[in-house]
């Protein structure tokens, strides 16, 4: 099996739905961020990619059909290349300020207690159920890519400028035919269409909204054990 669909949107673009709407049309996993919570070895994979030392992806991600978010779509250029027959699937939000918000309460909230040192003794998804080293490689994964995106998380106007910019190289990158841009209301229709699959009689999943990510963070940065 090789990848069909390499997604480039940035994270709080639907993706956690296109994660299950993938896998439901292509019969195979889809690889996310929620990989890492029953993966943690690749932690450290992600982290070396984000220092330059990049995976024999091929193999690394044999059995996964697609992927999108974080850390997949921050190498949409590598994994594009290394998978010339896929689809890029640009996930975006109906608006820059909808996106901006979504992020704000959530993926940007757990940004700026990592800075803080906030996840010192922190429960998973942060520890994935592993030892202490495959927990500082996720830390150092995370911190890569959140540097190298936004620099600095409190910045507002940076950040919309990242998101902005992020799009503007996919567009620019892609050639036509083998670029989808999608959001959350255009549900399966353009999915199947690009795929060339049959529409599912079923609802487009709509998973992980703001108010279930800000619960599971709340619980997964709840007080470490022995302290307040």
């Amino acid at each position: 099996m090789s990848l069909r669909v390499v997604g480039a949107g940035f994270p709080r673009t639907g993706t956690t739905s296109l994660k299950v709407a993938l896998e439901r049309l292509l019969g195979a996993p889809c690889y996310h961020m929620q990989e890492l919570f029953g993966r943690p070895d690749d932690a450290a994979v992600w982290r070396d990619a984000c220092a330059g030392v990049m995976p024999d992806w091929q193999r690394f991600l044999a059995g996964y059909a697609a992927g999108v978010d974080w850390p997949m779509s921050w190498f949409w250029r590598e994994l594009s290349a290394a998978f010339p027959d896929t689809l890029v699937l640009l996930s975006r939000r109906e608006s820059v300020e909808r996106w901006y918000q979504s992020m704000d309460r959530t993926v940007l909230e757990g940004a700026r207690r990592l800075t803080r040192g906030d996840f010192a003794g922190a429960r998973p998804p942060l520890h994935a159920g592993g030892t202490p080293g495959q927990a500082r490689a996720m830390e150092e994964m995370i911190r890569a890519m959140f540097g190298g995106a936004f620099g600095d998380p409190h910045d507002r106007d940076k950040v919309i400028a990242a998101y902005e910019r992020h799009l503007a190289e996919v567009r620019a990158t892609v050639p036509a035919h083998r670029l989808l841009e999608w959001q959350p209301a255009d549900g399966w229709q353009p999915l199947c269409a690009a795929l060339d699959l049959p529409v599912p009689d079923e609802p487009f999943p709509h998973e992980n909204t703001t108010a279930d990510m800000r619960a599971r963070m709340s619980d997964h940065l709840a007080d470490p054990p022995g302290g307040q």
